[in-house]
Protein backbone atom coordinates (compact mmCIF):
# COMPACT_ATOMS: atom_id res chain seq x y z
CA UNK A 1 0.00 0.00 0.00
CA UNK A 2 1.28 3.50 -1.02
CA UNK A 3 2.14 5.80 1.71
CA UNK A 4 -0.36 8.51 2.20
CA UNK A 5 0.66 11.86 0.52
CA UNK A 6 1.57 15.16 1.33
CA UNK A 7 -0.96 17.64 1.74
CA UNK A 8 -1.39 19.68 -1.03
CA UNK A 9 -2.27 23.54 -0.93
CA UNK A 10 -5.42 24.77 -3.05
CA UNK A 11 -4.31 27.75 -5.14
CA UNK A 12 -7.52 30.62 -5.64
CA UNK A 13 -7.48 33.40 -7.80
CA UNK A 14 -5.60 35.79 -5.14
CA UNK A 15 -3.05 33.11 -4.84
CA UNK A 16 -2.65 32.24 -8.51
CA UNK A 17 0.76 34.37 -9.02
CA UNK A 18 2.09 33.23 -5.91
CA UNK A 19 1.90 28.92 -7.33
CA UNK A 20 2.75 30.26 -10.96
CA UNK A 21 5.86 31.36 -9.49
CA UNK A 22 6.66 28.49 -7.72
CA UNK A 23 6.78 26.20 -10.72
CA UNK A 24 8.77 28.83 -12.59
CA UNK A 25 11.28 28.55 -9.64
CA UNK A 26 10.51 31.88 -8.51
CA UNK A 27 9.29 33.35 -5.21
CA UNK A 28 6.30 36.16 -5.80
CA UNK A 29 5.41 38.57 -3.28
CA UNK A 30 3.31 41.59 -3.63
CA UNK A 31 4.27 45.18 -3.46
CA UNK A 32 1.64 48.34 -2.90
CA UNK A 33 1.68 50.94 -4.88
CA UNK A 34 0.39 53.77 -2.62
CA UNK A 35 2.34 52.70 0.36
CA UNK A 36 5.39 50.55 -0.93
CA UNK A 37 4.19 47.45 2.23
CA UNK A 38 5.86 44.66 0.92
CA UNK A 39 2.79 41.54 2.21
CA UNK A 40 2.77 37.36 2.14
CA UNK A 41 0.34 35.59 2.16
CA UNK A 42 -1.21 36.75 -1.06
CA UNK A 43 -4.42 39.10 -1.01
CA UNK A 44 -5.83 41.61 -3.31
CA UNK A 45 -5.67 44.23 -1.10
CA UNK A 46 -2.57 46.11 0.96
CA UNK A 47 -3.08 44.77 4.74
CA UNK A 48 -1.11 48.04 5.44
CA UNK A 49 -3.53 50.95 4.29
CA UNK A 50 -6.11 48.81 2.35
CA UNK A 51 -5.13 49.87 -1.14
CA UNK A 52 -6.34 47.65 -4.15
CA UNK A 53 -3.49 49.56 -6.47
CA UNK A 54 -0.38 46.44 -5.46
CA UNK A 55 1.78 44.41 -7.69
CA UNK A 56 3.56 41.05 -7.98
CA UNK A 57 7.31 41.25 -8.06
CA UNK A 58 9.96 38.39 -8.01
CA UNK A 59 11.48 38.23 -4.49
CA UNK A 60 15.15 37.69 -3.98
CA UNK A 61 14.85 34.77 -1.76
CA UNK A 62 17.03 35.53 0.58
CA UNK A 63 15.71 34.92 4.22
CA UNK A 64 16.59 34.19 7.73
CA UNK A 65 15.12 31.39 10.27
CA UNK A 66 12.93 33.45 12.81
CA UNK A 67 11.51 30.48 14.34
CA UNK A 68 10.78 26.63 14.46
CA UNK A 69 9.76 23.72 16.16
CA UNK A 70 11.40 20.21 15.29
CA UNK A 71 8.37 17.54 15.11
CA UNK A 72 9.11 14.19 15.53
CA UNK A 73 5.94 12.95 15.26
CA UNK A 74 4.97 10.71 11.83
CA UNK A 75 2.84 12.92 9.39
CA UNK A 76 1.54 12.07 5.89
CA UNK A 77 4.27 12.88 2.92
CA UNK A 78 7.19 14.19 6.45
CA UNK A 79 9.71 11.54 7.34
CA UNK A 80 10.53 12.45 11.40
CA UNK A 81 12.29 14.73 12.37
CA UNK A 82 11.51 17.59 10.25
CA UNK A 83 11.32 21.69 10.77
CA UNK A 84 7.80 23.34 10.95
CA UNK A 85 9.48 27.03 10.93
CA UNK A 86 8.80 30.58 10.04
CA UNK A 87 11.53 32.73 8.39
CA UNK A 88 11.13 36.39 7.73
CA UNK A 89 12.27 37.27 4.11
CA UNK A 90 14.76 39.59 2.69
CA UNK A 91 11.90 41.99 1.73
CA UNK A 92 10.23 41.90 5.52
CA UNK A 93 7.11 39.82 5.56
CA UNK A 94 7.39 36.41 7.13
CA UNK A 95 5.74 33.01 6.10
CA UNK A 96 5.70 29.62 7.13
CA UNK A 97 8.07 26.95 5.74
CA UNK A 98 9.85 23.90 6.34
CA UNK A 99 13.91 24.02 6.48
CA UNK A 100 15.29 21.22 3.98
CA UNK A 101 19.17 20.51 3.49
CA UNK A 102 20.63 20.39 7.17
CA UNK A 103 20.33 18.45 10.10
CA UNK A 104 17.19 18.56 11.70
CA UNK A 105 18.77 19.75 15.05
CA UNK A 106 18.76 22.50 17.37
CA UNK A 107 22.65 22.85 17.34
CA UNK A 108 22.12 23.10 13.15
CA UNK A 109 19.26 25.33 13.28
CA UNK A 110 20.36 28.42 14.68
CA UNK A 111 17.86 31.59 14.99
CA UNK A 112 18.79 34.18 12.21
CA UNK A 113 20.92 31.98 10.03
CA UNK A 114 20.69 33.12 6.34
CA UNK A 115 18.52 31.09 4.43
CA UNK A 116 17.70 30.56 0.46
CA UNK A 117 14.34 29.19 -1.08
CA UNK A 118 14.69 26.20 -2.96
CA UNK A 119 11.74 24.78 -4.52
CA UNK A 120 10.19 20.91 -4.17
CA UNK A 121 7.85 20.03 -7.12
CA UNK A 122 5.12 17.88 -6.30
CA UNK A 123 3.23 17.59 -9.33
CA UNK A 124 2.50 19.76 -12.35
CA UNK A 125 0.09 21.88 -10.33
CA UNK A 126 2.04 22.82 -6.95
CA UNK A 127 5.50 23.12 -6.00
CA UNK A 128 6.24 24.28 -2.82
CA UNK A 129 8.62 27.05 -1.59
CA UNK A 130 11.36 25.30 0.95
CA UNK A 131 14.48 26.76 2.50
CA UNK A 132 17.84 25.21 3.19
CA UNK A 133 20.81 27.14 4.85
CA UNK A 134 22.51 30.03 2.36
CA UNK A 135 25.62 28.53 -0.05
CA UNK A 136 27.03 32.32 0.16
Amino acid sequence: MAEPARARPKPTPETRHFWDGTRANELRLQRCDACAHVYFPPRPFCPACGSRKVNVFKASGKAKLYSYVIHHRPVPGFTPPYSIAVVELEEGPRMMSNIVDCPQTPEALELDMKLEVTFEKLDDAITLPLFRPSKG
